[in-house]
């Protein structure tokens, strides 16, 4: 059974705002009650419109003088020139519906020829450092994983616990949720979902700083690109974050973990209370 804040954040990124449970949820918000509620629509009453018979002419009723007079005018002649003359087809002016429902099929089009992003996150705290970490693999991380005692010697040079806990039910955050169906799970609803899921974190539990670290958690969560590292930035709604590479980018570049040493150690005042003059540094 998910928590009520992966439910959430599953049904915003479906766009689904208003929704009843067929049985009562474990760990559920409680149901609104005005939802329940039955407003009777009462419809007017159609107009009476009164038919009329139509006078029928009598068979007895010669031709009108105007009439006969321009059917006598008709020569040979201009028949003649109107057959010869060619026709013209003149399109008729596009109606505004069809050309609004022209735009959504070419939108959905252009939708359809992108590919949804495709992304595995796993949402970690450590102390009061909420951690939005990219799985190299796609899987969560095990103990003796590179990338994990990597991120376990980042945690000790930043002051804080190196056993992160795992947040809610402690299963990644995977893009995208389907693999089948009309959902639009383009990069947009991605962004929702990510950032849903970690401001429902952030309701039922603050944090000093949060840590972005690769390209997905940077570009999905703090929606920059992955050259915006080892900086902080303000998000809406889920307050000051530090950029981070990936795990297995500082890996393959040593020399990138001296520039993010630096960079922790200007924000490491918002989560170590008593700075002492001594440092630490991050394992080769």
């Amino acid at each position: 059974m998910i928590t009520e804040s992966r439910r959430r954040a599953f049904l915003n990124a479906m766009q689904i705002t208003t929704w009843l449970p067929r049985a009562e949820l474990p760990f559920a918000a409680p149901s609104r009650p005005e939802l329940l509620q039955i407003v009777e629509t009462v419809s007017a009453p159609a107009p009476v419109v009164e038919l009329r018979p139509t006078p029928q002419p009598s068979r007895s009723t010669a031709p009108e003088p105007a009439a006969a007079a321009t059917a006598a005018s008709a020569s040979p002649a201009a028949d003649a020139v109107r057959s010869v003359m060619p026709r013209i087809a003149v399109p008729e002016p596009k109606k505004p519906a069809a050309k609004a429902r022209e735009a959504q099929v070419v939108a959905a089009e252009q939708k359809a020829a992108v590919p949804p992003p495709r992304f595995a996150l796993q949402l970690l705290r450590a102390g009061n450092v909420l951690l939005l970490v990219e799985l190299p693999t796609g899987e969560s991380f095990q103990s003796r994983d590179p990338a994990y005692i990597l991120l376990k010697d980042l945690l000790r040079a930043a002051r804080l616990p190196d056993s992160p806990q795992q947040v809610g039910d402690g299963e990644p955050i995977r893009w995208p949720l389907l693999h089948r169906g009309s959902l639009d799970q383009g990069g947009e609803a991605a962004r929702d979902y990510v950032q849903g899921v970690v401001a429902a974190e952030l309701e039922q539990m603050g944090c000093a700083c949060l840590w972005l670290i690769g390209s997905p958690a940077l570009r999905f969560a703090g929606e920059v690109e992955a050259d915006a590292c080892y900086r902080e930035l303000t998000i809406e709604g889920l307050g000051v974050a530090l950029t981070m590479p990936g795990l297995e980018q500082l890996m393959e570049q040593p020399g990138s973990k001296a520039q993010l040493w630096r960079a922790m150690r200007r924000s490491m005042p918002r989560w170590v209370i008593g700075l002492s003059g001594s440092t630490s540094s991050v394992h080769e």
